[in-house]
Formats: structure tokens, sequence, C-alpha cells
């Protein structure tokens, strides 16, 4: 009797792996963080859920409440050095379009990529926030 159900429970268990990760693609959303850096509001959202390949990113920047339209914004993208993997980095200058700051990142690969989203304000001084995103 035994010997029958180790065989079900397989199939019952990559039935529900299948299920699982199905529902995980088709349901995947678009990221949004945000976090707060001298005063400014900093918000990071993609356009789509994140994949392996090209993804667009927006940068909303805020102080007071009121849109920063006058910062010039770069993001860096990496993955550290692991065995047999050398480190990986991308790094791109966000262009202003309607009131957010767009950049595209190229993921070579799945993982955890932390980033450094960079903004210069008008008064010239440079602010850093830290974090990491997952696909």
């Amino acid at each position: 009797m035994k010997h029958c159900e180790i065989p079900f429970m397989g199939k019952l268990f990559k039935i529900i792996s299948i299920f699982a990760l199905t529902f995980g693609l088709v349901y995947a959303e678009p990221i949004s963080q945000e976090g707060e850096k001298d005063g400014y509001t900093i918000e990071l959202v993609s356009e789509n859920s994140l994949v392996v390949g090209e993804n667009n990113f927006y940068v909303i920047l805020k102080k007071d409440g009121a849109l920063v339209n006058d910062a010039k914004v770069k993001a860096k993208f990496f993955m550290p050095e692991m065995p047999g993997m050398p480190y990986m980095e991308s790094l791109e200058k966000a262009k202003l379009v309607d009131g957010k700051f767009k950049f595209m990142i190229n993921f070579p690969m799945g993982g955890t990529w932390q980033y450094h989203l960079m903004f210069k304000t008008a008064d010239g001084k440079v602010h850093k926030v830290r974090s990491s995103v997952n696909l």
C-alpha cells in the first residue's frame, strides 16, 4: 500500500509545484519601493514585473510633497562576485519623462540584485539610497 502512495504523492507534489510557479508568473507584480533620504522621498517603480533581460524603471523624487524635476539621477544595479561567477554591474543615467526619471536596466540573470540610486540636487549635493530587488 505504501508503495502506491509514494508515486501518487510525487505526482501531486509536481502538480502543486507547477500550479504555484504558474500562479507566481502570471500574477507577478511590478516593484514599488519607497524611501527617504535627507528630506527627499524617493520611489523606485518598475514598468512591469522584473525579468531576466531589459527592465524599465522610474524614480519619482519629491521634496515636501512637490515633485523634484531638476535633479540628475543615476542607478547602479550589481550582483557581487560569487564562486564561479564574476561581479556584474549595470550603471545607467536616468532621463526626465513626464515628471519621473526613467532608465533601463538589463539583468543578465535572476537572483538578488543590489542597487544604489544616486541623485544630485540643484544645490550640488549628492544623495544615495541603497536597497535590493529580487527576480
